[in-house]
């Protein structure tokens, strides 16, 4: 175990550092821990309030969630809560008993698309922006409000509906980060659609996979995406996912397909030439963010002309789909066990395994951890660099914060291109005030030099994050004392 203050387990009752403490390090220079100045009570007021709600959890379970769980919105069991006619968990445990299972909030009825926008546009919330997105190039950008959000997932869950999609029905999604993203996953929400969202980096080979274990008769896709200057060309891995779903007697009977990359000539029921990169320069102009008729919700400043393939018996464009749609789609009111979405681990020991997630139990924990770790306040701008492909951002970059009526940003490129000041500007641009990201993003910009992290205003940020690893000592102290200008708290979600 390391032996510096800030990593050494000790009493938890214990762990208040005071105004302007200080700490050596081990070669002798202080580290100071500022307790910046805050106009609002946080959610957790100190690791003695953290204890109380953490005893409570445990000793008095019922109760705990009960409470947790009047900040959401239940259909028709509101009175069931208040009155508490049914437990809050079933379980058994015992296999001599029967099957062992879990259940949270059994009989309950909800929507978690519901709970993210309508619930929070009741709210007066419709104006705010839920989103900015901000693209792989400077200038590269777009915005969405929770109304405009609600408009867009409503008309692709009609847009699903009206194929004949249904309660339990699959869909996977294998796009880049942008806004149309968390708009399919809670469009799926919306209608009780399970969804399997794949990383935009997978294979072709990779994403068959997952779909055919998954049984999802539905993908949604974009025409390309350019990563830093590597473009990638989505349709054509995801035409060759589909190929090989139909060889194992999968076939995918519907692709939705995202005009991100701007002007396309689609080639039907056959290949681009391979020789060719298919992209030609095209000038700035095709309207802005939010033209359905146009394709994407971000607005590109570079549009490049890409030659695709297009088979007209299964290849829809989102935009033109959704501009057939209503905007107003009725939610499918879900048992609080009902399936939510499944996600396959990375499969890098061994073959991918699907996690299934459930309605109630996942919503709530993802809302309240997103509240209470992140100390959510309603003036944040809140900034999580997970792909959505994985739970992380699932959990803190979609629905968490969501729930909670964040702002948040959606950043499709890379934390080095064009220059390795990018995430440094991105913070300054938007003001953000929680920044969450991984220790080795962290330790992949610690080469550049301090330097560069100094040049740009961080004085937004209250709440630094980190995920997905442990963090080593430097990596640490540099983020802490750069970063955040050793005044933020650093919420290590690795639950080290």
């Amino acid at each position: 175990m390391d032996d510096r203050p800030y990593f050494r387990g000790c009493n938890p009752h214990h762990l208040d550092i005071g105004l302007d403490e200080s700490h050596e390090t081990d070669d002798g220079k202080p580290v100071s821990f500022r307790k910046r100045e805050s106009s609002h009570s946080p959610h957790v007021d100190g690791m003695g309030d953290y204890l109380e709600k953490y005893k409570e959890s445990i000793e008095n379970p019922e109760k705990f969630w009960t409470d947790v769980a009047r900040d959401f919105y239940w259909h028709d069991t509101t009175e069931r809560m208040n009155r508490h006619q049914k437990p809050m968990f079933e379980s058994n445990l015992d296999v001599r008993k029967g099957p062992i299972f879990t259940r949270f909030m059994p009989g309950a009825k909800t929507n978690l698309s519901y709970n993210a926008l309508d619930r929070n546009i009741e709210r007066g919330l419709g104006n705010k922006i839920a989103y900015y997105w901000e693209g792989n190039n400077i200038g590269d950008e777009g915005k969405v409000t929770y109304s405009q959000l609600l408009s867009n997932v409503s008309r692709f869950a009609n847009a699903l509906k009206e194929m004949g999609l249904k309660k339990g029905d699959r869909v996977a999604i294998y796009l880049p980060m942008i806004l149309e993203l968390p708009i399919a996953m809670l469009a799926c929400a919306r209608i009780g659609v399970i969804h399997s969202v794949v990383f935009g980096g997978f294979s072709a080979d990779s994403l068959s996979e997952r779909m055919i274990d998954g049984q999802c008769s539905v993908l949604v896709t974009a025409d390309g995406v350019w990563r830093g200057n590597k473009f990638i060309n989505l349709k054509e891995i995801a035409d060759e996912a589909c190929a090989r779903c139909e060889a194992h007697g999968h076939p995918i009977t519907r692709k939705f397909v995202v005009r991100h990359m701007g002007p396309v000539k689609s080639v039907s029921n056959q290949l681009a030439n391979s020789s060719e990169n298919g992209l030609t320069h095209h000038p700035k102009g095709l309207g802005g963010a939010g033209d359905q008729r146009r394709g994407s919700l971000c607005t590109k400043v570079r549009q490049d002309a890409l030659v695709i393939a297009w088979d007209d018996s299964i290849d829809r464009w989102w935009h033109e789909e959704l501009h057939r749609a209503s905007d107003s789609c009725p939610v499918e009111w879900m048992d609080a066990e009902d399936p939510l979405f499944i996600l396959y681990t990375s499969g890098s020991t061994g073959k991918p395994k699907g996690v299934l997630h459930t309605t109630a139990g996942y919503m709530v924990y993802a809302a309240f951890t997103f509240k209470c770790v992140f100390d959510y306040q309603e003036d944040d701008v809140y900034w999580c660099t997970a792909d959505a492909g994985w739970i992380t951002g699932h959990s803190y970059l979609v629905y968490g914060p969501l729930i909670n009526g964040v702002t948040g940003i959606v950043f499709e490129g890379i934390p080095t291109h064009p220059e390795p000041d990018r995430y440094w500007k991105v913070i300054e641009k938007y003001r953000v005030t929680k920044f969450y990201t991984a220790p080795t993003v962290i330790r992949s910009l610690m080469k550049f030099g301090e330097d560069l992290v100094l040049n740009h205003d961080r004085s937004s940020l209250k709440i630094l994050g980190t995920v997905g690893e442990p963090i080593n000592p430097e990596a640490w102290l540099w983020y802490h004392k750069y970063v955040g200008n050793s005044q933020c708290a650093i919420v290590d979600t690795y639950w080290q």
